[in-house]
């Protein structure tokens, strides 16, 4: 893979922003390789992604931001600087479904996830044939009724001493507490099993039958303290019929939930969501 140095920005939305940028990228001999740009007008917000090639940057990009600094100032610049050949960790957290699970690790192990997974965590041992054929490490942590506080500490601690940058809850079906959300800010991704914020929690497909929707989705988002509120990273639909049973709909329902998480993942690796609000900017 190219290395390359990815830029991304937010700010009051005014004149010069990309040309002060860009300048600043020339003037130091880079090259930029992609830029993409979106202003929202009702927020008055400039939300920047540029991608450059920094082999004959003059500047050591760990010094990226004392360079920088003076046109962040100037414009009120939320930034940070990321590095294409960085191998983030992530850390998965499932239940018994594997669908999304054997996606994430198929995908990887193709190198179209540009990560590392040092850990898989789960409720159940069900999944643990998975983990070791894919030569990944898998603890199973049990969530009792009565003890589901105990056993989110056990992975805070397995958290702890792993190091992940983001966690990917490919169905999990535990609810996460706030005190353990607030550890990773804006770096949990969940797949909620419909086209939220339709059918909101459990047995969303059944809700959908009952209710005799003609398009199921699937959606996958940050994860706040507001259950299946988090600021959506991608969605996706298929159209079903009245010859749909639920069980159709879960079946045609999991094979959109692994493309649409997949899909979150790794542009989410690829540093290419920026939020603003309870929204995001997803730069393809």
């Amino acid at each position: 893979m190219k290395n390359s140095a990815i830029l991304l920005v937010s700010c009051p939305d005014r004149k010069g922003v990309v040309a002060k940028i860009s300048d600043f990228i020339f003037r130091h001999n880079g090259n930029i390789l992609f830029a993409d740009e979106h202003g929202d007008a009702e927020s008055n917000l400039f939300l920047l992604r540029v991608e450059f090639d920094p082999a004959d940057f003059d500047i050591p990009l760990e010094d990226f931001g004392k360079h920088f600094a003076p046109i962040a100032q100037e414009f009120q610049m939320m930034y940070r600087l990321a590095h294409s050949n960085f191998r983030p960790r992530m850390v998965i957290m499932v239940s018994r479904y594997d669908h999304c699970l054997v996606d994430l690790l198929y995908r990887h192990r193709s190198g179209e996830l540009n990560c590392d997974i040092p850990l898989i965590i789960s409720n159940h041992p069900d999944n643990q044939p998975i983990a070791d054929f894919y030569r990944v490490p898998y603890v199973t942590v049990p969530v009792p009724k009565d003890g589901k506080q105990a056993a989110e500490q056990k992975i805070l601690g397995l958290l702890a001493e792993h190091k992940p940058d983001f966690i990917v809850l490919a169905r999990y079906m535990q609810i996460l507490s706030n005190e353990f959300i607030a550890q990773y800010p804006e770096r949990i991704i969940n797949i909620h099993h419909s086209f939220l914020p339709a059918f909101i929690g459990a047995k969303p497909y059944h809700q959908a039958f009952v209710r005799g929707v003609k398009l199921i989705g699937a959606t996958s988002h940050y994860v706040t303290e507001v259950l299946d509120d988090g600021p959506i990273i991608e969605q996706d639909v298929v159209r079903i019929s009245h010859r749909d049973t639920v069980e159709t709909l879960i079946e045609k329902g999991r094979d959109l939930e692994k493309v649409v998480l997949s899909r979150a993942v790794r542009w989410h690796i690829e540093n290419r969501v920026l939020l603003y609000g309870n929204k995001t900017v997803v730069f393809d």
